[in-house]
């Protein structure tokens, strides 16, 4: 118990670290843009050019030797841009002026809105069933859906057929054509989403995820380029056994009453945001790793399989990132 109770009063110390250190660099941020930042007369340059030069500053001047961060997104946040990098497996927030002149490696707090109680960020553990039922929802484009992906295959290969493990997407639905369903990253994506439904209802488990995890490696990066990403999946899919006629009937015919199902579904659990986990009813925060993952899982078995003692290994994912 005394250990327990130093360990939770040493995380309160550092997060009282981190926020002082987050709260003075957003006031400089803030005294910044008030009295000498991006003025009226200021050339704007796009969200990408200032996600370049920031990812360019950061290789150039900030990296350790022999290593490179990547940029992941990019957004316009309160008159600056938030620029995501990933580095060595973190993703890292910074702004960057409108102008493309000043970056600020800080994360800004919104004093809207109250920060969640210790209580409230907790763990809760999920119901027991016989059968658990895990709902992980992504988009299919998304860089933190497309980790949790890959962190939920090791689980599924180990204990896929003793709990049920779905997959579904963050879509609206306006009509019933493919051309009213709109998601995040744009309509290739939405018309992936539907793909990987139409997979899931003429495959079987195994195929679906194999094509998934060939599908995040190397396709995901080339949605922009809708020749290159059609010709891509549709060599994941003939690699992974997969008719890509046979999907295109599918998605053309039952496309829009699927990812309407799925559209349902996520209003009704109130998700979001990709990735979310939901295990038996309820939503999972832990750490994003296969043996996580496969903990959380085993945990909400009645009596779980022998499988559930075998350790996983992989490599972290971030834990708070979002689309």
């Amino acid at each position: 118990m005394a250990t327990e109770t130093k360990k939770e009063l040493k995380k309160d110390v550092n997060m009282w670290k981190i926020f002082s250190l987050g709260l003075i660099v957003i006031l400089c941020v803030t005294v910044f843009i008030i009295i000498g930042g991006v003025g009226a007369t200021a050339t704007i340059v796009s969200a990408e050019d200032a996600s370049d030069k920031a990812v360019d500053f950061i290789n150039t001047n900030l990296v350790q030797p022999g290593t490179e961060a990547s940029l992941v997104s990019n957004e316009e946040v309160g008159g600056l841009y938030n620029v995501t990098v990933s580095y060595q497996g973190n993703d890292i927030p910074v702004f960057v002026t409108k102008d493309g002149k000043y970056m600020f490696l800080a994360t800004p707090l919104d004093i809207t809105e109250n920060l969640p109680q210790a209580e409230e960020t907790q763990q809760t553990q999920a119901p027991q069933t016989n059968v658990p039922t895990v709902e992980l929802y992504v988009m299919s484009f998304c860089p933190y859906g497309t980790q949790a992906e890959d962190a939920m295959k090791p689980v599924v290969d180990l204990i896929g057929s003793e709990a049920d493990i779905q997959v579904h997407f963050i879509a609206s639905v306006q009509g019933d054509t493919l051309d009213s369903i709109s998601s995040l990253h744009g309509p290739t994506e939405a018309v992936e989403d539907v793909r990987q439904l139409c997979i899931m209802e003429n495959y079987d488990q195994t195929t679906f995820w194999n094509y998934v995890m060939d599908l995040n490696s190397n396709c995901v990066s080339l949605y922009n380029d809708a020749t290159a990403y059609d010709a891509c999946w549709i060599n994941v899919a003939s690699q992974n056994g997969i008719d890509a006629d046979q999907i295109e009937t599918c998605i053309n015919s039952e496309g829009v009453d699927l990812i309407a199902v799925d559209s349902q579904l996520a209003s009704l659990n109130q998700v979001s945001g990709s990735p979310t986990l939901i295990i038996n009813g309820v939503r999972y925060s832990g750490a994003r790793t296969p043996e996580a993952y496969k903990q959380a899982i085993c945990d909400a078995f009645t009596t779980a399989p022998a499988e559930c003692s075998q350790e996983l290994s992989g490599a972290t994912a971030s834990t708070t990132g979002s689309c």
